[in-house]
């Protein structure tokens, strides 16, 4: 079954913040709102209105995608919670790599690793296994391994949400991933630190050429000098 862009914004914020929150969900209309448009670990960026999410959210619930959870006594808004794990079958761990594919866009296995270890189960298997086993769902897989373009140095996953791959190009802007050779794992860095890592090492550099004496001579000590 294939989605619109929007119904997979909205879907892969639910599953993000149930783990990510868990006190505030079942998230409000306001909360699931914010939840799509936020800036930080989303690209690409959306500016969603009330009416669109709902519009997502009507959808998602014919589907058996979504649940409404209505007001009990004392409360006047009613929240949506997500059920895909129930409708695609779907493990927690892989709820959340399917997450982080429809709401970072194409990303190589390891940096789907650095943004969604820490949520996966300790017995869900290699994130490598987890992107193997949506891809290999048939006859409608959840993600995708994409073909390595020119001077891509590892494959990507994109997520199949859509029906077709939505490839949208890497965005500057973000946080490059630091891979820790003693663990194996990444973490985000922003681009202050790494600014201020490559000022640091440039620094460094500056010192141990002045004790080599490498620094550059001034140019009338060079070999081009005429003499009488």
């Amino acid at each position: 079954m294939a989605l619109r862009s929007e119904e997979a914004r909205v879907l892969a914020s639910l599953i993000e913040k149930e783990q990510a929150v868990p006190d505030s969900y079942p998230l409000t209309l306001n909360a699931l709102r914010l939840a799509c448009n936020q800036s930080a670990n989303r690209h690409p960026v959306v500016a969603y209105d009330d009416r669109t999410v709902e519009n997502a959210l009507m959808s998602l619930k014919s589907m058996g995608l979504v649940r409404f959870v209505h007001p009990a006594q004392g409360s006047r808004t009613t929240r949506y919670r997500h059920a895909a794990d129930e409708r695609w079958k779907l493990s927690g761990s892989e709820l959340r790599v399917l997450a982080v594919l429809v709401l970072r866009g194409p990303q190589t296995a390891g940096e789907v690793k650095a943004r969604a270890e820490r949520y996966l189960d300790e017995d869900a298997g290699t994130v490598d296994e987890i992107l193997d086993t949506l891809a290999a769902r048939g006859p409608d897989p959840l993600a995708v391994r994409l073909e390595r373009r020119p001077g891509e140095r590892e494959p990507r996953y994109a997520h199949f949400l859509l029906g077709e791959v939505e490839d949208v190009p890497p965005r500057p802007t973000d946080a490059p991933i630091r891979f820790d050779a003693g663990t194996g794992r990444g973490t985000a860095t922003d681009d202050g630190t790494l600014a201020a890592e490559v000022a640091a090492l440039r620094a460094r550099l500056d010192r141990l050429e002045r004790l080599l004496g490498l620094e550059d001579e001034p140019a009338e000590r060079g070999g081009g000098s005429d003499r009488p």
